[in-house]
């Protein structure tokens, strides 16, 4: 199915990463096993999937590509690109071939199920997966960060001095972290701990009962080790979201307390980006715990709730982005403009 890269069919994981005493008494809580009856989905809803996933995907690669194009062409044209203008660019670019690969992924996997069950295939989908995802994760955290950093309202010296240094610093922190992203998924790809596990196993102080317990107390731990790295931008998003908040609802008791009466725009700007960055806020925690979930396994391989966890991986991308050409200035103009000259192709 879409994005299957964390779901590896079990008997498969535990001779790769277990030695055969472990995987024949008893599989491991964190990779269960299941009849054939159990994994084969009924037509119809692995139809309802295939929609639901290609059509948000589809969706999700128009918006970001709407929001890349927009971007690369007031590079072109105006020679230099704004911070905010870098960051979306970065996050439009790696959306799409997030959302691309999750697509191929989804055509691959439910037609050709031999071949992209393959060793190298299968992983390399999963490596691709992973440092898509968590390149789409930081890039949103730091436009959420240069959002507060430029609109809000302190007068701690630190923050002065982050307002005043951020567009320096935000090519530097792009790159970053698309290094960071790459280093988990590489760690991940690898599985290094494959090696550590069967040379601990080969200790004869290990007995049948230790050996499973380390063994899960080891994929536990890789779990946590590699998916914490998901939740870094998640606090940094929710941090810089909510001062943002804070800061902007200070700022509309202080109109509140000096208006005359009469309805101030200003005001009901205001209030309209509390809404968006809630809206973003939401989205992306649900993201975040989806991506989670997902990846460590929770679940059964076709149970709603990981059948779930993959339509919300697939929704936030398209949404988040819908909600930025909705309230960035500039991309909401251009989708006017874009309107107007489909509306007058379609009349002519």
């Amino acid at each position: 199915m879409m994005s299957g890269s964390y779901h590896r069919p079990a008997h498969q994981v535990l001779r790769r990463h277990f030695p055969p005493d472990i995987e024949e008494k008893q599989p491991l809580r964190m990779i269960q096993t299941c009849s054939s009856s159990e994994n084969d989905l009924s037509p119809s809803l692995v139809t309802l999937m295939l929609i639901i996933i290609g059509t948000e995907c589809i969706l999700g690669i128009l918006a970001n590509g709407f929001i890349a194009g927009i971007n690369t062409a007031e590079w072109i044209h105006s020679k230099v690109l704004s911070t905010s203008g870098k960051i979306l660019l970065f996050l439009g670019v790696s959306r799409i071939v997030l959302q691309s690969c999750m697509m191929l992924e989804l055509t691959l996997s439910s037609t050709s199920p031999q071949f992209y069950n393959d060793d190298i295939m299968y992983h390399t989908f999963r490596g691709c997966f992973m440092f898509l995802n968590h390149c789409s994760l930081w890039f949103a955290a730091w436009l959420s960060v240069f959002y507060f950093v430029k609109v809000a309202d302190f007068s701690y010296p630190l923050f002065l001095k982050l307002k005043w240094r951020i567009s320096g610093l935000m090519p530097w922190l792009l790159q970053l972290s698309v290094f960071v992203s790459l280093g988990q998924s590489v760690l991940f790809f690898q599985n290094n701990y494959t090696m550590n596990c069967n040379n601990l196993f080969s200790l004869p102080s290990f007995n049948s009962t230790k050996k499973k317990s380390f063994a899960e107390s080891a994929v536990i731990n890789l779990v946590l080790f590699l998916n914490l790295g998901i939740f870094i931008p998640l606090i940094m998003f929710m941090l810089a979201a909510t001062l943002l908040i804070i800061s902007l609802k200070r700022h509309i008791f202080h109109m509140k307390s000096n208006a005359t009466g009469s309805r101030d725009p200003s005001m009901e700007a205001h209030l309209g980006a509390i809404r968006a960055i809630s809206y973003f806020l939401i989205l992306y925690i649900f993201k975040v715990l989806a991506l989670f979930l997902y990846m460590s396994n929770f679940f059964d391989i076709n149970s709603p709730l990981n059948i779930l966890c993959k339509i919300i991986m697939a929704t936030y991308p398209v949404g988040h982005s819908i909600l930025l050409i909705q309230d960035n200035p500039g991309l909401k103009r251009a989708w006017k403009r874009l309107q107007t000259q489909v509306h007058l192709y379609f009349k002519k």
